[in-house]
């Protein structure tokens, strides 16, 4: 009962601070970047239930790399929240710009082929892909790979701040604390947003409120991903499920014993935060000197 108490008021906090937000902004409504994952799908529903279905709307942005039911998981979730949607996929601005070329074609092999052939550039450029990405790092392959899936949240942040200020909305963001912690995001993409309604909840504590607000069970129970390179999963990246990830996240910002945590998984969660921090604070460098 506790529990259920904590979630629901979590719920009721999370649609009144949307409500307020978007009124002292002077906003009109919300639109939301729908990915087919469940923090979109949370946030979605939680703009819903602030503002009507009238005033939110969701923007689906695939691209070449993009898993199929991605797309329709978003197309489902949309229709069952009654929100207008549209579904632009971003494969020709990406193929114009020369994205595409970095890497071999896609479109005439097995998905399970290109799973394999991405997993193994995953495991021979890097010994640690996830560190280098924070520290920007690598051989030159290894940094072509950082610019082929980067620029993908960043076309799609161009795409979702278009169709906001067609209407007067504002882009609302799905980022969480574990991802913005640990630096799971792409500067001047994902994190390029008007309100963040759940950056201060963990993932693990995303998957609850999942459950109070009824989000569709596939979504829930999907394996977490940026659905940017074909194969690599948030916890693969990691190195350690979100259980384990926020439990010791947890206990490293309230300054808890983690004696009883695996010390190798506690030394890389620590290097993580603080690669992640030097990651957020990578603003623009300017002459300060005048």
């Amino acid at each position: 009962m506790v529990e259920f108490i904590r979630v629901t008021t979590m719920k009721e906090s999370l649609i009144s601070f949307i409500r307020e937000k978007i009124e002292e902004y002077n906003y009109k409504g919300a639109v939301v970047g729908v990915s087919g994952g469940i923090d979109s799908a949370v946030v979605l529903s939680l703009c819903v239930q602030a503002l009507g279905k009238d005033r939110v709307f969701g923007l689906i942005l695939p691209e070449r790399d993009s898993s199929k039911d991605s797309v329709k998981d978003a197309v489902e979730l949309c229709e069952s929240l009654n929100v207008e949607y549209k579904i632009k996929s971003i494969t020709p601005i990406l193929r114009k710009i020369g994205v595409y070329r970095l890497f071999p074609p896609k479109l005439f092999f097995p998905e399970s082929v290109v799973k394999r052939y991405v997993l193994n550039k995953w495991n021979s450029l890097s010994k640690d892909p996830f560190l280098d990405d924070l520290r920007n790092s690598g051989p030159d392959e290894f940094l072509k790979g950082l610019a082929y899936y980067r620029i993908k949240h960043r076309i799609r942040m161009c795409l979702l701040y278009f169709e906001a200020e067609k209407r007067g909305y504002a882009v609302v963001g799905t980022t969480n604390r574990t991802e913005y912690l640990t630096g799971l995001y792409v500067k001047w993409g994902d994190e390029a947003v008007d309100i963040e309604p759940i950056m201060h909840l963990y993932k693990t504590q995303v998957f609850e409120l999942a459950r109070e607000l009824n989000i569709p069970e596939k979504i829930q129970k999907k394996p977490p991903s940026p659905d940017l390179i074909p194969g690599v999963t948030d916890e693969m990246a990691f190195g350690m499920s979100y259980i384990e990830l926020d439990r010791i996240l947890m206990k490293i910002e309230r300054k808890e014993d983690l004696s009883d945590e695996d010390p190798e998984k506690v030394e890389r969660v620590k290097k993580i935060l603080e690669l992640a921090e030097k990651h957020r604070r990578g603003i623009p460098v300017t002459f300060d000197k005048i």
